[in-house]
């Protein structure tokens, strides 16, 4: 076997040895933006990892000078895969995808988030979902809140609609206090559509319940719900629509008819077949689809 290599594939090696080194010195200047290396700590990283030929992140925490928390946050930035580490969360600790990203729950929504782009959101012919339960301690809210995260990770523009107006929970997830939401915009209390950003996530917003009305059944009945929704989807890759729960009212039939189709949250040892079927039947009724039943511990 010939051991030389072609003038191409030389050029090949270097330049993949180039990023490898930019790859790497990118590392340590995250790490000291984020305050977790000072200057005269790259010296003493640099000699190590040449002596004992590691990577840059293997020799700060050798040295330790950094923790495995504080590599995967700086290879986050890197490779643009937004999270906030748990111990400097400014969000619920039930945003799971956001805070313990590498974690087996976060794993699982993974799962989830995959079936529906390949069942539901396939080649953008639909844009947005209803995610329901028929209880409030089945995780609906949860489910909805860490897909959000999970798909604005994949850098698709989503938007986050608390449609439980009776029993909001999204503004408590994400934060947002009690101020104008989506029952103020459809009372035509409030003159434009105003939703909130999420940081670090750059490409998520959530449109929280807003205040509390009288009438959050004929609210939702209304043309200007529809009219809303249609026009979103001009803007957005992904709504997610998180619904009340069918044993608190009837919201979500009305919900899930405007979104097309309806994904039922469970939950181990608390969900029941018989109000599940129940469920299912009041949703096909409304002409949605059933788009399938996550059943969360």
């Amino acid at each position: 076997m010939n051991s030389l290599t072609s003038a191409s594939e030389q050029g090949s090696i270097v330049e993949a040895a180039a990023t490898s080194i930019r790859a790497e010195a990118n590392i340590g200047k995250l790490l000291q933006d984020a305050g977790r290396l000072k200057p005269q700590d790259m010296e003493r990283v640099l000699k190590l990892q040449q002596e004992q030929n590691l990577r840059f992140g293997e020799a700060a925490q050798r040295l330790g000078l950094v923790t495995e928390a504080d590599i995967q946050q700086a290879l986050s930035q890197q490779f643009e895969y937004p999270y906030i580490p748990a111990a400097e969360a400014s969000l619920s600790p039930e945003l799971t995808a956001a805070t313990a990203p590498y974690s087996k729950e976060a794993e699982a929504l993974r799962s989830v988030r995959s079936e529906l782009l390949l069942r539901w959101f396939n080649e953008g012919r639909r844009k947005t979902l209803a995610i329901g339960s028929t209880r409030a301690d089945e995780g609906a809210s949860y489910l909805a809140a860490n897909l959000a995260v999970l798909f604005a990770q994949m850098g698709r523009k989503v938007l986050l609609i608390d449609t439980n107006m009776r029993q909001p929970h999204q503004q408590e997830v994400f934060h947002l206090g009690n101020g104008m939401g989506l029952s103020d915009l459809l009372a035509e209390r409030v003159p434009s559509l105003q939703v909130h950003a999420v940081k670090p996530f750059h490409t998520l917003a959530v449109l929280p319940a807003g205040s509390p009305p009288p009438n959050p059944a004929e609210l939702l009945a209304r043309p200007t719900f529809g009219a809303l929704l249609a026009g979103l989807e001009t803007s957005y890759d992904i709504i997610l629509l998180d619904t009340a729960p069918s044993q608190l009212s009837s919201d979500f039939q009305l919900v899930a008819a405007r979104a097309g189709g309806m994904l039922i949250a469970t939950r181990r040892n608390v969900s029941r077949l018989a109000p599940l079927a129940e469920l299912k039947e009041k949703i096909l009724f409304t002409g949605a689809q059933v788009v399938g039943a996550v059943v969360l511990d």
